[in-house]
């Protein structure tokens, strides 16, 4: 693929419903074979705000799509938590809930984790048993007592999936461990000495985008990444980080670049349109696995493109790497489609 040719896009159709890493953290490479009935050539399903004391009605939704990855995006429990027999717990109950086990058991599950799995509400850098639920999450995720993640500070990791067409490097940002607190009267104040992801994170990052040759890059962000009007947690909350964010895309060249994210109990798409970047930035917002903002009356969101599904919903991605297509998804239980995008990109 030639990364420097432009290419012309097509319009993006909506319907409305009814790698290179460093030493501390190098990436894992996954072969698919794509069933002969199966019309996509992978299929990645994701979604976040998960309490597993709840009952979650979708999981038969998800093992029906036969996809090959689950991502969690964050709040994978509500742990809320010093005391990490609680956290702990919690994990355990995620395990024993109906449904999750067999996704366990049919495709490969990965992910992240947002403030409520973290320990604390909006909390970061300064939550003081970061590292010891850092390693509960990795026994979640059944990672290697050896593994190299068991000594690095902070939760993110990038794995390569490959296919007889082509290949999705999934890339988890973790936007807890390092991130400077700040209130809600200091949003707009002083940028100076605040960070989202941390100086080691940050240089991981760029290695992943500049040295990725991946035909498209999947970045996973427990919170909005484009969204920037709301007065919730957001990239936005830190604008010279997502300034950086956005200029590190576009400087890397890496090919199609997709974000997820979590956190805001809605789901929505929110897309924007970056000088050297030859194809719309989508941020597909999936959140509300056990609940969801029922009662939403609505927020500005200039960026949103679409609607805003305030109900149950996970998020499905296809991509059609003969056509550089992939087509995103809001489901409901019983597979309702809630609210699709096609987005074409260059080939």
């Amino acid at each position: 693929m030639k990364k420097n040719i432009l290419v012309l896009l097509f319009a993006v159709s909506i319907v409305s419903c009814k790698s290179t890493n460093n030493s501390k953290n190098s990436s894992s490479e996954n072969s698919i074979e794509r069933p002969e009935t199966t019309t996509s050539d992978f299929t990645l399903t994701f979604g976040s705000c998960n309490k597993s004391n709840k009952t979650n009605v979708l999981w038969d939704d998800v093992v029906s799509l036969n996809p090959d990855v689950w991502i969690w995006g964050g709040d994978n429990i509500y742990g809320d938590s010093e005391d990490m027999n609680k956290i702990k717990s919690d994990y355990e109950l995620q395990h024993q809930q109906n449904g999750y086990a067999e996704v366990v058991k049919s495709t490969k599950v990965i992910g992240t984790w947002d403030d409520h799995d973290f320990g604390k509400n909006d909390a970061g850098v300064e939550f003081p048993k970061k590292k010891e639920s850092q390693q509960l999450m990795l026994d979640f995720f059944g990672v290697a007592k050896n593994s190299p993640r068991r000594t690095q500070e902070g939760v993110y990791y990038s794995e390569i999936f490959k296919t007889n067409k082509g290949s999705i490097n999934v890339i988890l940002l973790d936007t807890r461990y390092f991130r400077t607190g700040i209130s809600k009267a200091e949003i707009n104040g002083s940028q100076e000495g605040r960070t989202l992801l941390g100086v080691e994170q940050w240089e991981w990052l760029q290695n992943e985008l500049h040295n990725s040759n991946a035909d498209f890059n999947v970045i996973v962000s427990s919170i909005q990444t484009i969204a920037k009007d709301h007065p919730y947690e957001k990239w936005a909350n830190f604008p010279n980080d997502r300034e950086k964010l956005l200029n590190m895309i576009a400087t890397s060249k890496a090919n199609n670049v997709i974000l997820l994210s979590g956190d805001r109990h809605i789901s929505e798409f929110s897309k924007l349109e970056r000088e050297g970047i030859a194809y719309p930035l989508i941020d597909f917002t999936s959140s509300g696995l056990t609940h969801a903002s029922f009662n939403f009356k609505g927020e500005p969101n200039t960026l949103r493109e679409g609607e805003v599904v305030h109900t149950l919903s996970f998020g499905v991605l296809e991509f059609d790497f003969d056509h550089k297509k992939v087509t995103m998804q809001m489901r409901g239980d019983h597979n309702e489609v809630q609210q699709e995008i096609v987005q074409v990109y260059p080939l």
